[in-house]
């Protein structure tokens, strides 16, 4: 059954190289935000289920994966509004991700980002959702990225809660 604004075309470099441009710049710009040496972060109180630190790299480095092979797969599967109004989700998704990077580790406000984590985490969601008709693999490819961020969020609030 065919939905509306849903295509299956060729696929073109274009799309791919701005997608996974787009990606890499949060990734790198996030990474770089991400200061877990800083005076502020070593005198916080962590939770002790808190994974360690080596963990985060390699899990953000697939989730960042799968999130560009999903905005991939829908730029390739719409045409239309639908396209764009799916595109502009992932690129809000894209710009509230790194600015939990920001508001935490830069900003020093666990409680903003505790705000921030929770937007992050409802654009996953609808992303999912949205992507869902488009293409079931796109949306389960973000099931990891919603989970983690979902454990992500625990893990925010909690650090607030004991600082």
């Amino acid at each position: 059954m065919a939905t509306a604004g849903v295509v299956r075309s060729p696929l073109r470099i274009a799309p791919i190289a701005i997608i996974v441009a787009a990606v890499v710049a949060i990734a790198v710009i996030g990474g770089f935000a991400t200061d877990t040496g800083s005076a502020w972060y070593l005198g916080l109180e962590l939770p002790s289920w808190q994974p360690p630190s080596w963990l985060f790299g390699p899990v953000w480095s697939l989730l960042y994966l799968l999130l560009a092979l999903s905005a991939i797969i829908v730029w390739h599967r719409t045409t239309g509004e639908l396209r764009g109004s799916l595109m502009r989700l992932y690129a809000a998704n894209g710009a509230l991700n790194l600015a939990w990077t920001i508001i935490f580790f830069q900003a020093h406000t666990p409680l903003w980002a505790g705000v921030e984590i929770i937007l992050l985490w409802i654009t996953i969601a609808m992303m999912m959702v949205r992507t869902w008709p488009v293409s079931r693999a796109a949306s389960l490819m973000l099931l990891p990225y919603l989970l983690w961020v979902g454990f992500a969020s625990v893990l925010t609030w909690t650090i607030f809660a004991l600082n």
